[in-house]
């Protein structure tokens, strides 16, 4: 058969669509898989990673298809967000049409690579319906306490007028204008994750070896739970008075109270209330004022990575046990958002207050000594307690419960557990977004909108200038009526952060489209299809999108939406970058490899199965030219050899025993690469790298021999294993050969191939492959190794082999000098 690859990728893709077949079907007595990849953002071109992510899940979903379930494989747009406010500045275009002409093009780009997409649940996260229900759920949320308005500390760009998040700050300055960014308080919105950060915690065991250990741990740190004391410090008389009596003092939080005796300074974050309490008051220098500024304009991040620094501020607490003054200084590792932005340091025994205290000159005093060896500062281990008063000569684990147990006796703390994890702030000050349903009221204060006034949408006529949110300078969008008393008031000008919408948009997608106006998703469905099965993306997503997902669907459940599901992805896969010349691929490094230039040179199948047979889904990939041109050789070649399989109705029947041994081991290949693809989707590792490469052994097999009986059935096997990588090639060759083309045809494997008296060994000699041999299954473990030896001599001669290792029925493994 001539292989003319951009021919029959337009017929398949044309078939499939007129005839519906990729999309999930309302029989609820099946049994079902809901395989999803993370739904992309509409940046105007797919990219490789992109690529990679669809075809993997396509080939699941195929795969799933082939063996009889009802598939939902769907995909949607992340449609809101900054990027297309920038494009609105820098090209003047309006962010909405930049948005949706940016789907069309994505969507145009995805189509021929033959991806099994449902074509009915498709939706951008910016279409009006999903946000009147997204508001709704808002709504819900924000009476039952999920969501509720406070002030907080935020970065703020005077030249901009805008809110900036800290990954927008670079050195203090804002990323788009360069405008040193100050700390200004201000009201926002905030989802109360906090009430289900036990929750959260404990549910991860359920996703034990279903989500990568590495991702689990990722969320566990950042959920952060500890046990520990919290107390108060209580500030010196002095100190309250140059505070101005505003303050009495403040909480710290430790989870070692056994070293409380070591105690020599307390540290604040740069934007503590009293930290700004002081520099308002302007009691500091003018040189420590302006190093305390500077760390108020640096991100987290920032802080983290920079050199320990700090200023005395000038003040004293008291010590709740020695009752000895304590200065207090602030420091940049002190974050408000964990503890509430207040430490006791102990540089005896915590390296980061070591290094502050030494680089500061601030006393260090041990109170715990090692029960091994000599100690050595800052000791941070468990040990025996000294200089601790009464508490000295106790373990630290005694240590820790006799000293909470004062603490509680005296009422001056209590034994407490604390999270890393803070309530999600959800405010952001821009236009592309989903309008917050709040309305301001002089009155009534914040009222949610009426539900039959949703959805809120945003106005089409708007300036993005970078300058300010242009919802709040709109001259008519902003004023409206109180929802409660009907009197003048405001809409709230703030929009959703985008991970909420990113939030729930898979239990969207389990609702048929014509139900979609009356509900954000339906109960029967929801039931039917959740949880996500086989959820794939990047790990850069490991945190907080995740986490995020986790919270909502717990959330709804709590609320009424959803019934009985805790955990919204079964199966977690996160996928490697595509590196080109040793970098992930970007516009800015100009090695992006174009998707459509691959399907134009060589075809969707070649992309397809270089994707998939270049690396394991888990790891990095790294794009090769040459191995591209070896995945295009191969489609070729099958397409080629189709001329050597007869056209039939049903498969040969054969009688294995009566085969030569060349054809005998042909079909052992077959079948042996059958049992790979079961293996390979069924314990969820996914190897297609080795899926690929049995079939490709398997196919040079068949090559080697002459029997067409053997060729038609092993040839249709191969097909069918292939089909989910290379849909476009296997199902144009197996349309023209073979009227049992249905790809949902079960095979049965046919266990005779596997009895044989002799089988082939494969011989590596310092782990890469050397020869092969033919030897008696009868024969020994030292008639074997000798065998292999023999297969591989010429690769021996002069060497030393300091190793032998036979590995059962697979191979001879020789370790030389």
């Amino acid at each position: 058969m001539e292989y003319k690859p951009l021919e029959i990728e337009k017929k398949w893709q044309k078939k499939w669509l007129e005839s519906g077949v990729f999309e999930p079907s309302n029989d609820f007595s099946r049994p079902k898989k809901y395989i999803l990849s993370m739904f992309p953002y509409p940046s105007g071109r797919i990219h490789m990673g992109h690529v990679r992510n669809y075809v993997i899940s396509d080939a699941i979903a195929r795969y799933y298809r082939k063996q009889g379930f009802n598939v939902l494989h769907p995909i949607g747009w992340d449609s809101f967000g900054m990027p297309a406010e920038n494009a609105a500045i820098k090209n003047g275009v309006h962010p909405k049409k930049w948005t949706y002409e940016n789907i069309d093009c994505m969507r145009g780009e995805i189509h021929p690579l033959g991806i099994s997409f449902s074509k009915t649940r498709e939706f951008a996260t910016s279409d009006t319906l999903y946000t009147k229900h997204e508001q709704n759920i808002f709504i819900k949320m924000y009476e039952k306490g999920l969501v509720y308005r406070k002030k907080a500390v935020l970065n703020w760009c005077e030249n901009c007028q805008t809110v900036l998040a800290n990954e927008q700050v670079e050195e203090g300055r804002c990323w788009r204008c360069g405008n040193v960014v100050e700390q200004r308080e201000m009201p926002g919105y905030y989802l109360k994750i906090t009430n289900y950060a036990e929750e959260l915690l404990r549910d991860l065991k359920k996703l034990e070896n279903n989500w990568p250990s590495q991702v689990l741990t990722m969320q566990e740190n950042w959920i952060g739970k500890s046990e520990g004391l919290e107390f108060d410090f209580e500030l010196c008389a002095e100190s309250k008075e140059l505070l101005g009596g505003k303050f009495e003092g403040y909480k710290v939080f430790t989870t070692r109270a056994d070293t409380i005796f070591g105690v020599t300074y307390s540290a604040l974050a740069p934007n503590h209330p009293i930290v700004n309490e002081i520099l308002e008051r302007g009691v500091l220098d003018e040189h420590k004022s302006a190093v305390i500024k500077n760390m108020q304009r640096q991100n987290v991040k920032e802080r983290q990575s920079s050199e320990k620094e700090g200023v005395d501020l000038g003040i004293f607490v008291i010590h709740p046990l020695t009752k000895k003054a304590i200065p207090v200084w602030v420091a940049n590792f002190v974050l408000l958002e964990y503890g509430g932005g207040a430490v006791m340091a102990v540089p005896a025994h915590d390296e980061r207050d070591f290094e502050f205290a030494k680089k500061y000159a601030l006393p260090v005093i041990q109170t715990i000594k090692s029960n091994k060896d000599e100690t050595t500062l800052p000791f941070t281990e468990y040990g025996t307690l000294i200089n601790s008063a009464d508490f000295s000569g106790l373990t630290s684990a005694e240590a820790k419960k006799e000293i909470i147990n004062r603490f509680e006796k005296e009422g001056a703390g209590k034994r407490t557990i604390n999270y890393k994890l803070r309530d999600w702030g959800i405010s952001r000050q821009r236009y592309w977004g989903a309008p917050i349903p709040i309305v301001l009221c002089p009155k009534c204060g914040a009222v949610t909108e009426k539900e039959e006034n949703l959805p809120v949408t945003l106005p089409d006529d708007v300036q993005i200038t970078g300058e300010g949110n242009p919802l709040d300078k709109h001259p008519a969008w902003k004023f409206t009526k109180c929802p409660k008393c009907g009197g003048d008031a405001q809409r709230e000008t703030d929009t959703m952060d985008t991970f909420v919408q990113s939030s729930w948009y898979f239990l969207r997608y389990t609702t048929p489209k014509e139900l979609w106006s009356d509900m954000p998703f339906e109960r029967e469905s929801i039931k039917y299809w959740m949880s996500v099965d086989q959820y794939i993306g990047g790990i850069e997503h490991a945190i907080l999108h995740l986490l995020y997902s986790r919270f909502f669907t717990k959330a709804l459940r709590d609320l009424g939406f959803i019934e009985g599901i805790d955990e919204p992805f079964t199966n977690l896969l996160t996928q490697g970058m595509v590196l080109k010349d040793g970098a992930k691929m970007s516009k800015s490094k100009g090695n992006v490899v174009a998707p459509d230039n691959i399907i134009e040179k060589y075809s969707a199948d070649t992309a397809r199965l270089f994707i998939l047979f270049a690396a394991p889904p888990q790891k990095e990939l790294e794009w090769n030219d040459s191995a591209v041109d070896g995945a295009f050789r191969f489609v070729k070649r099958l397409a080629d050899r189709s001329d050597n399989a007869e056209v039939c109705e049903h498969l040969p029947k054969i009688e294995h025993s009566a085969l030569s041994k060349d054809e005998q081991y042909a079909r052992r290949k077959v079948y042996e690469a059958l049992k790979k693809s079961d293996e390979s989707y069924k314990n969820g590792a996914y190897s297609f790298n080795t899926l690929i490469a049995a079939s490709m052994e398997a196919f040079n097999a068949l090559s080697a021999q002459m029997n067409r009986a053997v060729w038609s059935e092993g040839y249709f096997i191969l097909l069918n294993i292939l089909e989910p990588i290379i849909p476009h090639i296997a199902s144009e060759i197996s349309e023209k050969l073979f009227a049992c083309k249905n790809f949902t045809h079960d095979i049965k494997i046919d266990e005779s191939v596997f009895e044989s008296e002799s089988m082939i060994l494969a011989v590596t000699i310092n782990g890469k492959r050397r020869g092969e041999f033919e030897i008696s299954v009868n024969a020994s473990e030292e008639e074997i190794i000798a065998a292999g030896k023999i297969a591989t001599a010429k690769w021996l001669e002069g060497v030393n082999i300091k190793k032998e290792i036979y590995v059962d029925k697979k191979l001879v493994n020789l370790v030389v000098a």
